[in-house]
């Protein structure tokens, strides 16, 4: 599924507080604050009509296998598990049910999904330094929030868990929804060659995302990962890994140990 979204329709869901966190702005006086996203919304009212931003997921039928989920035709998203001591000791497939559990509309299937925006939003303004910087950053926003965006919809209707969900904007950014919505690269799916894996079941280039040799996405103004329905899933940070947990997922992920060390480093 696409959906293509204009930009007056993703900007209530801006989430402010990290534009202002990576502008330097987050420790300003309000006033000062509130200049620069007077600003920052008169941009975006130009670059309305000119440029848009775009989601693309899917919702599979699907159950945990150890450590992987394993998706309705077979194809499998290997994940990692949390192994210092003092930890919970969590993987995200623990979130997913086993294929010998009665099937629930909640743990039984899973999103996947990718969002990103026009590339003409970060190379179009080359010429003007300040401009360049302001679209940049709001691209960001708005790739997050076609995230956010999306990821209501899905509750609400495509997957349609939550459909009398009523959140304010806030409650949407503190995530007080049911579920989670984990992102590649972020603390516990830390490993950004996961895209490759959500590259092959998704097609990112539906929406005109490109992977670089290390998983990176382009434009970087993109965001690619899963979602959960578990009521009781939430977040954690993966931690230190250990070699032999190293070794298997790279059995798992059908690669060298080396090649696997390289994109895990920070993990190990």
């Amino acid at each position: 599924m696409i959906i293509d979204y204009d930009i007056h329709q993703l900007t209530p869901y801006v989430n402010w507080d990290y534009f202002f966190y990576a502008w330097g702005m987050h420790n300003k006086p309000l006033a000062e604050r509130q200049k620069l996203q007077e600003e920052a919304v008169a941009v975006l009212s130009d670059l309305e009509g000119k440029y848009k931003a775009h989601a693309l997921f899917l919702l599979m039928d699907a159950h945990s296998e150890g450590d992987d989920i394993v998706l309705a035709d077979g194809r499998r998203i290997p994940l990692l598990r949390q192994q210092q001591p003092g930890s919970e000791f969590l993987c995200l497939a623990d979130f997913i049910q086993p294929i010998d559990s009665n099937p629930s509309p909640l743990t039984s299937k899973i999103g996947l999904f990718a969002t990103t925006v026009d590339m003409g939003l970060e190379k179009d303004f080359d010429n003007d330094t300040y401009l360049k910087m302001m679209v940049q950053l709001l691209a960001d926003r708005l790739a997050e929030a076609a995230a956010e965006c999306m990821h209501e919809a899905v509750r609400k209707t495509y997957w349609g868990y939550a459909p009398d969900e009523q959140l304010t904007m806030q409650q949407l950014h503190v995530e007080q929804f049911q579920g989670i919505r984990p992102a590649v690269g972020y603390p516990s799916l830390p490993d950004t060659s996961l895209n490759f894996v959500l590259n092959e079941l998704l097609d990112f280039h539906q929406i005109g995302i490109r992977l670089t040799e290390s998983g990176a996405m382009k434009p970087h103004a993109s965001v690619s990962g899963l979602m959960m329905a578990h009521p009781e899933a939430h977040y954690f940070s993966l931690g230190t890994i250990g070699e032999d947990q190293l070794t298997d997922y790279a059995r798992r992920r059908g690669l060298p140990v080396e090649v696997m060390r390289k994109f895990l480093t920070s993990n190990l």
